[in-house]
């Protein structure tokens, strides 16, 4: 799985670092959606050098005032928007981790969808980092599993702590397959779901403003990926009714689930309520003046 394979990784550069501390951002996943893990399992202890909702920067990297051995980034961050740097931000922020004689591991759940962003090729983001992390189930629509690149004795030692961690799974194909085909049938359309969530998330962000809404944040704008979020001024549970009436009434599904976050690192203020919207295969279909629409009907299933 991803979340094996990342902190295996983390656990394997720790032991050959000799440092078991991890910088991350505070919205990485393994702060967020792990339950602890790299602590609990692996015994890692994590450093955060900036809570912005973005990559660190190279002089945040630099100025840390704690030591490290691994600087992990995910590409994009998720849980700030999928948002990514520049590729001068990447390749800064990388060189400052090597200054400090760290190594850079890559969570590249979603790296599949980053390279329009960058205007590189997967080889050479990848290529920046010691280790990369991919998942086949995210963006390439497999059944489920995850790769993870690095120099051939990492791979090695890493063989190793996936049977300790009970990832030797007895067959893999089902899922080795979907990947493969994912591989050969989503990962060239990738580029076009990138280059139409520009268009879907500016015909939203018009439709709001057409619709009066009083506030609202397309996030990023433009998005960096096919992936962006939509914040509104509502409580979820009013926005996941709409959502539903939406789909049953006129058979547009044009959100899913809506949740509330504190304010914190995210950004996300008070009485905000974020979504996350994915623009893939069945959203090519979708014109902006679809997406205007139907943004419309949205707001008005909400309250006065």
């Amino acid at each position: 799985t991803g979340t094996m394979a990342q902190q295996v990784a983390l656990r394997c550069w720790a032991g050959r670092t000799g440092d078991a501390t991890v910088a991350l951002h505070p919205l990485a996943h393994p702060e967020l959606h792990e339950q602890g893990a790299l602590a609990a399992v692996s015994g890692l202890r994590t450093v955060h050098p900036t809570s912005a909702p973005r990559m660190p920067s190279a002089q945040e990297v630099r100025d840390h005032p704690e030591p490290f051995g691994t600087l992990m980034l995910e590409l994009p961050l998720r849980d700030a928007g999928f948002a990514l740097p520049t590729w001068d931000e990447l390749e800064a922020t990388v060189a400052a981790a090597r200054e400090r004689d760290a190594v850079v591991h890559l969570d590249g759940a979603r790296l599949w969808e980053c390279g329009p962003h960058f205007g590189r090729g997967l080889e050479e983001i990848a290529g920046l980092a010691d280790s990369v992390y991919v998942s086949f189930y995210k963006s390439l629509d497999g059944l489920s599993g995850a790769a993870l690149a690095g120099p051939s004795a990492l791979v090695e030692e890493a063989r190793v702590w996936r049977h300790r961690y009970g990832g030797q799974l007895f067959q893999q194909y089902p899922a080795a397959l979907s990947a493969l085909i994912g591989l050969d049938r989503e990962l060239p359309r990738l580029p076009s779901y990138v280059a139409h969530a520009k268009v879907v998330a500016g015909a939203m962000a018009e439709g709001f403003a057409a619709a009066g809404v009083p506030w609202f944040r397309v996030n990023p704008e433009p998005p960096h990926t096919h992936q962006f979020q939509v914040w509104l001024p509502y409580g979820a549970g009013v926005l996941d009714e709409a959502s539903l009436r939406q789909a049953e009434e006129t058979g547009v599904t044009l959100f899913r689930s809506w949740s509330e976050g504190a304010p914190g690192a995210a950004g996300l203020p008070p009485g905000v309520s974020v979504t996350e919207v994915t623009v893939a295969g069945a959203g090519l279909e979708w014109s902006a003046e679809d997406v205007r629409e139907a943004v419309a009907g949205f707001v008005e299933l909400l309250p006065a």
